[in-house]
């Protein structure tokens, strides 16, 4: 991104509903033409945030500034920013030419200018032809399409997405996503998108920013967010680390040597440079299971306690000894049969495959 003046600034935003803080001194600083995420568990604050830009709700503090303005009195229908919501709003009794169309005829943009424009923005979501439809005529991919065209066809200067595909199927859903990346590319338009599912958020991303309980844990692009978690929230709620509490007995050459479940194990260091309590963050598709020892990296022995085929592979749930929760594990499906219950494994992984966080 570049490196002026952001195109949308929240500065220092905190919004109460009587005592709670559902917003708390949140500072975002958003590019122009970025797609940028807000990504978190429900109630931790995304929504709220995407409304107060909107300006649906006045923030108890703080300030949202757009291109240089200050816009945090201003009302929502003088604010350059369009909406689209988790399920449709389009007005059942106009045609999906009259919805895309209702907000240039309120601004009183000529007939012709609107019909060019409205055409422009169907081709845009590729549904030519579907004008004179109704929406009880299409699907909720189809109307998530029109809900998209609709509020770019009078170019906002920001879009902001409220989970708009989370009422869909799995494979609209997954559609949908490609639609979005390819609308984002050919209008270079600054889309803010909120969602509480961190797969879309990896996928559809150029920044994400996880929010928990009112507050921002983390920003940064989705390669980022995935492979160096700063806090145990992060690594958990975006791909749902192991996050197992280790004792760091030694650092020395880029390695650690720490006490886990009772067994010692060399480990990368990574950041972390002195001795004490830890947290060792472990990726389950990281993890390799085996019958017997091998000569490199941790090993750690247990036992399986669940497995279940997911397609493209297998999910485990090991029980080792000394640790307090199951130790999830992703594996792939190479034609092998997978360990079964009850089965004494031995769990290992590439010292540099995890990652090490301070624990205060």
């Amino acid at each position: 991104m570049g490196n002026g003046t952001a195109h949308l600034s929240i500065a220092a935003v905190t919004h109460r509903y009587g005592s709670v803080a559902a917003l708390d001194d949140v500072s975002l600083q958003i590019e122009d033409g970025e797609l940028i995420t807000l990504l978190g568990p429900s109630g931790c604050g995304k929504t709220t945030l995407l409304r107060v830009v909107a300006g649906f709700i006045r923030p108890s503090e703080g300030r949202v500034v757009l291109q240089g303005r200050d816009i945090t009195r201003v009302p929502p229908h003088r604010r350059p920013v369009n909406m689209v919501f988790q399920r449709s709003t389009l007005f059942p009794h106009l045609d999906v030419f009259q919805n895309i169309a209702f907000g240039l005829r309120i601004a009183g943009v000529p007939r012709e200018e609107r019909t060019r424009q409205v055409e422009e923005a169907l081709a845009l979501v590729r549904l030519e032809g579907y004008g004179p439809r109704r929406s009880h005529e299409l699907s909720g991919g189809q109307l998530q399409r029109v809900a998209l065209a609709r509020a770019l066809v009078n170019r906002p200067s920001v879009l902001l997405l409220d989970e708009p595909l989370s009422a869909l199927d799995l494979k609209i859903r997954l559609e949908m996503e490609v639609e979005l990346r390819r609308v984002h590319r050919e209008t270079g338009a600054t889309f803010v998108y909120v969602t509480h599912d961190q797969r879309e958020a990896l996928a559809l991303s150029d920044r994400v920013v996880v929010f928990d309980q009112g507050r921002i844990e983390q920003v940064g692009p989705p390669g980022e967010i995935y492979r160096a978690p700063v806090s145990p929230f992060a690594a958990r709620f975006v791909g749902d680390a192991n996050v197992l509490p280790v004792q760091i007995n030694a650092v020395n050459a880029g390695e650690a040597r720490v006490t886990l479940g009772g067994s010692e194990l060399v480990v990368g260091a990574g950041a972390v440079e002195t001795v004490g309590p830890a947290w060792l963050v472990l990726r389950p598709e990281v993890i390799r299971l085996s019958a017997r020892p091998g000569t490199n990296g941790p090993a750690l022995t247990g036992t399986v306690q669940d497995v279940a085929f997911r397609g493209a592979g297998f999910s485990y749930r090991i029980e080792v000894p000394a640790l307090e929760e199951l130790l999830k594990v992703e594996t792939a499906a190479e034609g092998g049969i997978p360990y079964e219950l009850g089965s004494e494994v031995v769990v290992t992984w590439d010292r540099g495959s995890c990652s090490l966080l301070p624990r205060t």
